[in-house]
């Protein structure tokens, strides 16, 4: 039931496992996608914007939840790597109670001041009603996202890429058809969509925890293996936290980028909540990569593997290459296409501004293919906080281009944002990985032939 990807060939297990990720990936965007289209076309566009304003305070909280439990995932890889599944099983204990008190705090303190934060981003007066009945919802689910990201996390650190995959499938149908339920025959608005996606999501990862319980030995935790240990903590922290704070200072960025957005008005709002939920979905493989990668790198340090880290990374790039010349094909034949599926074919200014923004990022994806492929690969091999710095890159670029160039350019400001942010976190990262690789050699070439084991905790730069 684990998969062992210390060994072979890297192409054939980076394809073999990073398949069914995408796979993965696709269908939790698809329900998103679907979403959108769903309140776009049987809403109208206010509700589409409604939905489109909440996107990045959504990924700054949400963000940083899916990070931490990603986060929390690579000591299980370590611990996994190195052979030592009782040090694997206390280190998932050990999850557990961190993700109980995270899930906690964050559930509280978001939802009580989710409509504040709305205001203070400039939401335009049309759509802050509907805006805050979306998110309030979402942040009430953070629960059931701790839940889905931390049991999946743990089953993709032992080489199961597969499973959770099935589940999200089961989860992306249920989420369509209540969708369909709430919007159309109980007339719910947009909060019945975030409903539909959290009690989904509650599903799939309902089915991680039996599945893990179920079907993984190594996991069987016992009684004395419960116990809080101080030390474990610090170490998942020391990796969840640095992770989730990445994408909560990239989101910082993207809510200063959304601010300028809504000056723009409705129409640009609903513009980029189309061409978001369609770049999200042509994003996917790159998603699916930077997973691989995390899982790859880890393995592979924890067990002293280090030769096979440079050939991993290449044959990664290669993949990421060759698919950013296919997305950006199918935004320029296809963009006005894509965008007619979530507005009325009359709204031509709002279809051709979705155009252009899908052309601007796909135009960019080779940077992007690297941002992913590089920080989740420096991640795995035990550096977390060099992912806050890509971050801060990251949102410096996207909190300039909404104070300089949105003002400047209008739509076409907006437009900019992502790419300028993926190049300067890449001008950041690539020499990051040279750097971790070679602090890695040292320790590993200090401590002997035992393996990386020890690597876990001994790093820290």
């Amino acid at each position: 039931m684990t998969k062992n990807l210390t060994e072979g060939s890297p192409m054939k297990l980076i394809l073999g496992f990073s398949v069914p990720l995408l796979f993965g990936f696709l269908f939790q965007q698809f329900y998103s996608l679907v979403d959108t289209l769903i309140v776009g076309r049987f809403l109208g566009k206010e509700s589409l914007a409604a939905v489109g304003a909440t996107g990045s305070i959504n990924f700054l909280i949400i963000g940083f939840c899916m990070g931490v439990c990603n986060g929390f995932s690579i000591p299980v890889s370590h611990k996994f790597g190195a052979g030592d599944h009782s040090g694997l099983r206390r280190y998932v204990a050990n999850c557990v109670w961190l993700a109980i008190a995270f899930a906690a705090v964050l559930t509280v303190v978001t939802s009580s001041l989710c409509r504040q934060i709305l205001i203070w981003m400039r939401t335009p007066e049309n759509i802050i009603d509907g805006s805050y009945a979306y998110i309030w919802v979402i942040f009430l689910g953070i629960p059931v996202t701790f839940l889905y990201n931390m049991t999946s996390g743990v089953i993709r650190a032992l080489g199961d890429s597969k499973t959770p995959v099935i589940f999200l499938l089961m989860s992306s149908v249920l989420n369509i058809g209540l969708d369909l339920f709430f919007l159309l025959n109980l007339k719910m608005g947009v909060g019945g969509a975030a409903l539909a996606t959290v009690i989904s999501q509650g599903v799939s990862g309902f089915c991680c925890f039996l599945y893990m319980n179920k079907k993984f030995e190594i996991l069987h935790i016992q009684k004395e293996e419960w116990a809080p240990d101080g030390h474990m903590m610090r170490v998942l922290c020391g990796m969840g936290i640095p992770m989730g704070l990445q994408y909560s200072i990239t989101a910082i960025g993207s809510v200063i980028l959304q601010s300028a957005t809504n000056t723009l008005g409705s129409d640009a709002v609903a513009a980029v909540t189309a061409a978001g939920r369609i770049n999200g979905f042509l994003a996917c493989p790159f998603d699916a990569m930077g997973s691989t990668m995390a899982t790859y790198g880890g393995q592979n340090v924890g067990a002293g593997r280090l030769e096979r880290l440079g050939q991993g990374l290449r044959s990664c790039i290669l993949l990421g290459a060759g698919y950013s010349v296919v997305a950006l094909c199918v935004s320029v034949f296809f963009g006005r296409s894509l965008a007619a599926l979530f507005l009325d074919v009359s709204e031509t200014a709002i279809i051709n501004n979705v155009r252009l923004f899908m052309i601007f990022n796909t135009s960019f994806y080779f940077p992007l293919a690297l941002v992913n492929i590089i920080r989740f690969l420096i991640q795995g091999m035990g550096f977390p906080a060099f992912a806050i710095l890509a971050g801060v890159f990251e949102m410096l670029a996207r909190s300039l281009t909404g104070l300089v160039l949105v003002p400047a350019l209008g739509f076409t400001g907006v437009a900019l944002g992502s790419p300028t942010a993926w190049i300067l976190a890449d001008a950041f990262l690539i020499p990051a990985y040279f750097h971790v690789r070679k602090t890695l050699e040292r320790r590993l070439g200090c401590s002997g032939e035992s393996g990386g084991g020890e690597i876990l905790t001994t790093r820290r730069s």
